[in-house]
């Protein structure tokens, strides 16, 4: 499903739909507050939750990539648990590149499993025990913020500097899955990600809020040996804000002729496939889309469809490395 527009209206002008929607927004963060009560796994390794406040991406991904990275040069054996969204497999199971598909495992464990172990378990205790049984002295937990199953040693809240917390609403009324105040109060560590001027956006309207030690970070293009300069091509991205992949694109120097907007995790059907296979030839264009949404796509269109690949560079780790020593990592 795509995030209704009225979402990420200014929170001081949310307009009529979500007023009238906050009764029930209030019952949903009465609902995870309720839900966060309940007693956690308390692992016997250091677990580092990587989440959000809104529903949807805000790249989560991306910085779980780079933790994966800064934790391995500090000599850790880290691994990965992840909820597996979209996959059928329920898990604990570990992910294999060469037996699994996306819609066993979900987009997200794939694309992470070529850099560390990851666990997919809908049961995020019995998938953090998997993972320190298998030998790792650190997990990453993707995607927990709001859910009780463990007890986490340190908790990032991942934010989408351009969007920040929307219209400050909780679902359906807004975007957020339990109030600001609320979520950042459990919160250890903030990361925004976005160019300077979305940091200073979120600086206006959200900055007040964070009071504790807060990250910037801003994905960069990797090049990879392929010049985006002049090529034509026609983008489609199954991510949170595919609006942010078309303008990379761009801002790459692709000449976009049209980009294509998917529901965030959406499978790609043959027909699908196929009708943006079909534009693209008659636009003399290339078909292009995410790093997420290639690993959904079926084998025989990966060597139809280019990838733009990002990866997060944050501006200064001392925060982070700081929490890493305390945590003994």
């Amino acid at each position: 499903m795509r995030a209704p527009g009225f979402w990420f209206r200014p929170p001081d002008r949310p307009g009529l739909l979500p007023r009238l929607l906050a009764p029930l927004g209030w019952l949903y963060a009465a609902g995870t507050a309720r839900r966060l009560r309940r007693p956690g796994h308390v692992p016997g390794v250091p677990v580092i939750c990587i989440g959000n406040l809104v529903a949807g991406g805000a790249g989560k991904t991306p910085t779980t990539l780079a933790l994966v990275e800064r934790l391995t040069a500090r000599g850790q054996a880290v691994q990965v648990v992840s909820r597996g969204h979209g996959g059928r497999l329920k898990g604990p199971v570990r992910v294999d590149a060469l037996r699994h598909r996306a819609g066993d495992i979900g987009d997200e464990p794939l694309l992470l499993s070529a850099v560390a172990p990851v666990w997919v378990a809908r049961d995020r205790a019995a998938g953090v025990r998997a993972a320190e049984a298998a030998g790792a002295t650190v997990v990453l937990l993707d995607d927990g913020f709001q859910n009780p199953a463990v007890r986490p040693a340190l908790g990032l809240v991942v934010v989408d500097a351009a969007r920040g917390f929307g219209n400050g609403r909780c679902i359906p009324a807004g975007p957020l899955r339990e109030p600001v105040a609320v979520g950042l109060a459990r919160a250890d560590l903030v990361l925004t990600i976005g160019s300077p001027q979305a940091q200073a956006h979120f600086d206006a309207i959200w900055g007040a809020q964070v009071t504790v030690p807060r990250l910037r970070g801003v994905l960069e293009p990797l090049r990879m040996g392929i010049d985006w300069q002049g090529t034509r091509v026609l983008a489609f991205a199954g991510i949170a804000d595919p609006a942010r992949f078309f303008a990379t694109l761009r801002a790459e120097g692709a000449e976009v002729v049209r980009g294509e907007p998917l529901a965030d995790h959406e499978m790609l059907s043959e027909t699908l496939l196929r009708r943006l296979e079909a534009e693209a030839l008659a636009h003399g264009a290339q078909l292009v889309t995410t790093e997420k949404d290639a690993a959904r796509l079926p084998p025989h269109w990966r060597p139809r469809v280019l990838t733009l690949v990002v990866r997060l560079r944050i501006e200064d780790w001392s925060a982070l490395d700081a929490a890493f020593d305390r945590l003994g990592l």
